[in-house]
């Protein structure tokens, strides 16, 4: 057991600071560090040394991130963008149908496939029928929707729409 100790107290900070990058989220970092390091105590005696522990430690990150991803499903939705930009009051259909218009217009900016993915995901089709489309991986296209999703949101946000 003192071997796993060592490795927890060594790399313990850069593996959290790897999850927090990911989630943004401390509770969810901890929670998932803890995962990493109990999914590293099952699978040490099959650790052939191939690659650097820290290399395996961090791999097995991103394969508990990747996992809450896929129970939480964990995805910014067309309608959750729009929601975040929604107002209450008289104006509510005022404001939700300029919000929805400037999401498509901020869009129709971005480059056609990466449109073209959200667009997809819009209209319910999976990663991996997207990734089949487009010939890549799912991964891919799930990073693909989610940077597009993130840099309409952020130019949103710079313009002041959030009214929380």
């Amino acid at each position: 057991m003192f071997k796993i100790e060592k490795l927890y107290m060594q790399y313990k900070k850069d593996i959290y600071i790897y999850l927090m990058s990911l989630t943004h989220n401390p509770l969810l970092s901890e929670d998932l560090l803890s995962e990493t390091f109990l999914g590293a105590i099952k699978s040490l005696p099959a650790f052939k040394g191939n690659s650097d522990i820290k290399t395996w430690l961090f791999s097995i990150a991103r394969y508990k991130w990747f996992e809450y991803l896929r129970k939480e499903k964990k995805d910014v939705s067309f309608d959750d963008l729009a929601m975040l930009y929604i107002t209450e009051g008289v104006d509510d259909k005022i404001v939700e149908k300029k919000a929805v218009s400037r999401i498509i217009e901020l869009l129709d900016c971005e480059e056609k496939r990466s449109k073209d993915i959200v667009l997809m995901r819009i209209n319910g089709y999976s990663y991996y029928d997207i990734a089949l489309k487009y010939q890549i991986s799912e991964g891919s296209a799930r990073v693909i929707d989610f940077r597009t999703k993130r840099r309409i949101k952020e130019i949103l946000i710079k313009e002041e729409w959030n009214n929380e």
